[in-house]
């Protein structure tokens, strides 16, 4: 991820801006759509304003991101860490959960049960694994994990740690600690969010930071070295 000056990654150009109109309108489309066709009374907003909060501020963050050269071992090592990093979070994050022991498998696909961004949902409950893939979450851990690939190859020079350096990187253990604290642990977790209406709302936020100091470490370690040079 190359450094460059903070302003500059904070101002959006004019094709940003209509991007950024585009999908705000999609989206409200989407759900006034779902309000009207099932004639759903809302009693929590929050409940329509969060998944896109994680899917906007996840895929803007994977497109303003560009991790920077490094060599085919570094990548790979970056890559494995990224991995693992997604694994955890959707475990802790519910989407992926130990299965209930038992012989009988279902598979579904909430459709309409579910506002936009919550769905198309997809669960299964198996003896050994259990799923509840909400898109949202999907896309928000998935744009946490490229950004912990790029910050690995953004120190490839002293790539070192593997899961110990990984959590040496405060900012990317919040959304795991926050999965811990909250108790989204289990693929039934994140659906019972849902119900819940609590812990979903401190894990956007804590989401939210995490991309954020992510995002902006470069810029900010490099002012931190300039003012230190200085």
């Amino acid at each position: 991820m190359s450094t460059i000056d903070l302003s500059e990654r904070i101002r959006p150009s004019g094709e940003t801006l209509a991007w950024v109109a585009l999908v705000l309108t999609t989206e409200f489309l989407l759900v006034a759509g779902y309000l009207v066709g099932l004639n759903v009374q809302v009693r929590d907003w929050t409940l329509f304003v969060v998944p896109f909060v994680w899917i906007n501020v996840g895929a803007w963050a994977i497109v303003r991101t560009t991790p920077a050269p490094a060599t085919t071992r570094n990548r790979r090592i970056a890559a494995v860490v990224a991995g693992g990093y997604f694994l955890l979070l959707a475990y802790f994050g519910g989407l992926v959960g130990p299965g209930t022991g038992g012989t009988v498998t279902s598979l579904g696909v909430e459709l309409w049960d579910l506002p936009p961004g919550w769905s198309p949902a997809i669960l299964y409950n198996g003896s050994v694994l259990t799923l509840a893939l909400l898109p949202y979450k999907v896309i928000g851990y998935l744009a946490l994990a490229y950004l912990v690939y790029a910050t690995a190859l953004d120190a490839s020079n002293a790539l070192v740690g593997g899961v110990l350096g990984l959590f040496s990187c405060v900012s990317c253990s919040f959304p795991i600690i926050a999965g811990v604290a909250t108790g989204i642990v289990g693929s039934g977790g994140a659906l019972a969010a849902l119900a819940t209406g609590s812990s979903y709302v401190l894990s956007t936020g804590v989401f939210v930071l995490t991309v954020g100091l992510l995002y902006w470490r470069p810029t900010i370690g490099s002012l931190l070295g300039r003012r230190r040079r200085a």
